[in-house]
C-alpha cells in the first residue's frame, strides 16, 4: 500500500508550467482581414500567422509583461505590449508608402562606349537577332560577367559581380529609362513585364557599381533596355515562336511565344506605335520530397513522411508546423480521449509535425506573360527636340523563390511616362504601379489549409491522445 501510495503522490506531483494565451484579429485601415500576418514575442523565435479571417491565437510559457510585433508584407509593423493572460487585441496595419529618394544626375561630358571609364557591355540589333536562346532575354548571359539565374520559366534574374541571388535588389533594370522594378517587391521580374522583343533596339549593361550615377540600388550594376523610334523604324515586325517543354515530373507541355510591333511616321513631326506579345507554357514542377533537418539547410538522411514523424520535406507545404509532444500534456483535446489523466506521462519527449501538402497540389504551375505598350511621339520643330508620351501594362503568372515559394498569379503593372528631351538636356516623369493580383505564399497557404480544418492544439493533442491509445494496445 505503501508503494501504491508514494507512486501516485509521484504522478500528481508533476510541476504545471504557467501558459499565456494572446488572441485578436489584424486587420488594414479599410477593416478588411489581413491572412498570413506575422505576430511574434519580441526577442524570441516564438510566434503565429493569422488565418484567413485575420485571426489568431498565441500560447506562450512567457509570462507577462512582454511585447508582441505584428507585421506582413507592404504593412507598417505594429508593436504592443501583453500585460495579462488571455488578453485580446484587435491590430490595424497601416500601408507602407515609404518611397526611394529621386536621383537626377548626368556624365559631364559625352562619351563613346570605347572612351568610358566603367566596363558597358552592348547587346545590339544584330545579336539579338542571331542569339539560339529562347527570347532575347536569355541572350544576356552571353554578356561578359553576367551569370542569369532561372526562377521559373519566365522569370529569369540577371546578376552581376557575383551576387547570384532571385531577388536581386541591388540591380537596376531601366526600360527606355524606366525603373522596371516592381514597387511591391523592389527588384524587377525578368523580362516578364519587360519589352517585347520585336522593339528592342539596344540593351547595354554596366556590371560594376553603378552608384554615383543612378542611386544605391545600382550598387551592383545596371542595364538599359532602349526601343525603337517609329521616327526611324515604321512598319509592322512580329514573331512566332512554338516548343516543347519536356520534364518527368510534368511531361511534355506547349511553349508558344506571340510578338507583334506596328509603327508608323505620319509626317515629320507626329509618330506612333504598338507593342504587343503573349506567351504560355507549363512551369517545371517542383517535386523534391526529401526531408530536410529543421536546424540546419541540410536534407536529413532518409527522412521520408513514412518513417519520420518531424517530417519536413522540401517541396512540401504544411509540415512546417512542429511541436514537442509533451507540450500538449495540458491540452483539453488530449487529456478528454485519456481513461486516466496519469497516462499522460506516457507521453515520449519527440517532436512531431502536421501532414503536409505537396506543392503541385497547391499550384496549377501555368506560366503566362501578356505585355503590351504604346508610344505617341511629337517634334514640333522637326528637329531633335522631342515629346513623348508612353504607356507600358504587363500582366503575368510565374513561380517565385525567395525565402518561401511563392505563387505569382496574375500580377499586373504600368508605367506611364511624360518625357521632353533633345540631344543636350531631357525632363523624364513617369508612373509605376503593381497588383499582386491572385499571389500568394506556397508555404503559408499550407499552413493556413492545415489550421482552417483543424487547429494546431486540436490536430497534436488527437495525435498525442492516439499514440496513448495505441501503446496501450500494443
Amino acid at each position: 500500500m505503501k508503494t501504491i501510495l508514494k507512486f501516485t503522490l509521484f504522478l500528481f506531483c508533476a510541476v504545471t508550467y504557467a501558459q499565456t494565451t494572446i488572441s485578436g484579429t489584424v486587420n488594414d485601415d479599410s477593416g478588411q482581414p489581413i491572412p498570413g500576418a506575422n505576430i511574434i514575442i519580441v526577442g524570441t523565435t516564438i510566434g503565429t500567422v493569422t488565418d484567413f479571417d485575420g485571426g489568431f491565437t498565441l500560447t506562450t510559457n512567457q509570462t507577462p509583461p512582454f511585447t508582441i510585433q505584428v507585421s506582413s508584407v507592404g504593412f507598417e509593423s505594429f508593436s504592443q505590449e501583453i500585460t495579462s493572460n488571455n488578453q485580446t487585441i484587435d491590430v490595424i496595419l497601416n500601408e507602407g508608402t515609404a518611397l526611394d529618394e529621386v536621383v537626377i544626375s548626368a556624365s559631364r561630358t559625352p562619351e563613346r562606349i570605347f572612351e568610358s571609364p566603367v566596363t558597358i557591355e552592348r547587346y545590339g540589333l544584330k545579336a539579338i537577332k542571331n542569339t539560339a536562346s529562347a527570347e532575347f532575354y536569355d541572350g544576356l548571359e552571353n554578356l561578359k560577367g553576367v551569370d542569369i539565374n532561372t526562377n521559373s520559366l519566365t522569370f529569369k534574374s540577371i546578376n552581376t559581380r557575383g551576387f547570384a541571388t532571385f531577388a536581386n535588389t541591388r540591380f537596376m533594370q531601366r526600360v527606355d529609362g524606366m525603373d522596371n522594378a516592381a514597387p511591391a517587391l523592389n527588384f524587377p521580374l525578368g523580362n516578364l513585364l519587360g519589352m517585347v522583343e520585336t522593339d528592342v533596339q539596344s540593351v547595354e549593361l554596366l556590371p560594376g557599381a553603378a552608384s554615383a550615377l543612378y542611386g544605391a540600388n545600382a550598387f551592383n550594376g545596371i542595364l538599359f533596355m532602349t526601343s525603337k523610334s517609329p521616327f526611324d523604324h515604321s512598319g509592322i515586325s512580329g514573331y512566332v515562336k512554338g516548343g516543347v517543354t519536356s520534364q518527368e515530373a510534368a511531361g511534355n507541355n506547349e511553349y508558344k511565344d506571340y510578338g507583334i510591333r506596328v509603327a508608323h511616321k505620319f509626317n515629320d513631326k507626329f509618330a506612333a506605335k504598338v507593342n504587343f506579345s503573349y506567351l504560355q507554357g507549363t512551369d517545371w514542377v517542383a517535386n523534391d520530397t526529401r526531408g530536410k533537418d529543421r536546424n540546419s539547410t541540410f536534407i536529413k538522411p532518409n527522412s521520408t513522411r513514412e518513417n519520420d514523424i518531424d517530417y519536413d520535406g522540401v517541396n512540401v507545404y504544411g509540415d512546417l508546423v512542429s511541436t514537442n509532444l509533451r507540450n500538449v500534456k495540458e491540452s483539453p483535446t488530449f487529456l478528454s480521449q485519456l481513461p486516466n489523466p496519469a497516462l499522460a506521462n506516457l507521453i515520449p519527449d519527440v517532436n512531431v509535425s502536421r501532414t503536409g501538402y505537396d506543392e503541385q497540389d497547391l499550384t496549377n504551375y501555368d506560366a503566362k506573360s501578356i505585355k503590351a505598350d504604346w508610344g505617341l511621339y511629337y517634334r514640333p520643330w522637326e528637329n531633335d527636340f522631342e515629346i513623348q508620351y508612353v504607356g507600358k501594362i504587363g500582366s503575368g503568372s510565374t513561380i517565385y523563390q525567395g525565402s518561401n515559394r511563392y505563387s505569382i498569379k496574375n500580377f499586373f503593372l504600368q508605367q506611364h511616362k511624360l518625357e521632353i528631351k533633345n540631344d543636350n538636356f531631357f525632363v523624364r516623369g513617369y508612373v509605376t504601379a503593381d497588383n499582386a493580383g491572385d499571389s500568394y505564399d506556397m508555404v503559408f497557404t499550407g499552413v493556413n489549409i492545415n489550421r482552417q480544418w483543424k487547429s494546431d492544439d486540436q490536430w497534436f493533442g488527437e495525435y498525442a491522445g492516439a499514440f496513448i491509445q495505441g501503446t496501450l494496445a500494443a
